[in-house]
């Protein structure tokens, strides 16, 4: 993994922005078996994620680590090797996908950027917006705390569409779910599911601008309905760029 990491970043001119996290809920019992992983004594899934997450995060770091074969054939340069291909400051474009306060503050004594999705574990059963907001106020704390020098990144996901056209309103305008709602995937902690915005632009903006989340982080990302075909996808998009972002200041 660190190897292609490093091949997409170097390839994209050190443009890759990484994001990575335990998974979702899987639609097979122990999937993680299948491909000969299993946790420690008394850990679970999520805490084996962490602990490869841990392992994949410092060998970015770029030193030696593997002692070389010594054999005149691999012509190896002196001292430990390392992974290549190598991409400096890849490290500092790793994204953690954090559902809890616990994995965000891990997160930032790690050192990743921290990556909030439209669910999260249902801690104090207050709004998604108001939780994820104290989720990215704990993160920063504790980025703090932990002496990292440079200046972290925080994006929050959501599902937003505006209602311009007929077509939207047909897809979007009845129906939508404009609740967050509770329930449970793989595992017995209650989560929240972030509701939905659709609305005309100049309802949207005022909804908007009442997420304490979207506020707090510094980047957004637009969860898109890809089935709808890339046309329509676009369409979205620039509804957002054109009708929503100028009237928030976003860019």
């Amino acid at each position: 993994m660190a190897e292609d990491a490093g091949a997409a970043d170097l390839i994209a001119g050190g443009r890759l922005q990484l994001g990575i996290s335990r998974g979702s809920g899987e639609q097979v019992i122990d999937g993680w078996r299948h491909f000969g992983y299993a946790p420690n004594e008394g850990e679970t899934h999520a805490d084996l994620a962490r602990h490869h997450t841990e392992v994949f995060y410092e060998v970015l770091r770029g030193k030696g680590f593997a002692q070389p074969n010594p054999r005149p054939m691999f012509a190896n340069p002196p001292g430990l090797l390392r992974v290549e291909p190598h991409s400096e400051g890849l490290r500092d474009r790793i994204w953690w996908g954090s559902g809890s306060n616990a994995t965000a503050v891990w997160a930032a004594k790690m050192g990743m950027n921290l990556q909030t999705s439209t669910l999260k574990n249902d801690e104090t059963g207050r709004p998604l917006h108001i939780q994820q907001a104290e989720q990215i106020q704990a993160y920063r704390d504790a980025w703090k705390e932990a002496g990292h020098t440079r200046t972290p990144r925080v994006s929050v996901s959501r599902s937003i569409f505006a209602l311009v056209n007929q077509q939207d309103r047909m897809y979007f305008g009845r129906g939508t779910q404009s609740n967050d709602t509770i329930g449970f995937l793989d595992d017995d902690i209650q989560k929240i599911f972030g509701r939905n915005y659709a609305a005309e632009p100049d309802v949207l903006i005022k909804e908007l601008a009442k997420d304490e989340a979207i506020a707090a982080a510094d980047t957004l990302l637009l969860t898109v309905p890809n089935q709808l075909g890339v046309e329509y996808c676009a369409h979205v998009i620039e509804s957002i760029l054109t009708h929503i972002a100028p009237g928030l200041g976003w860019r």
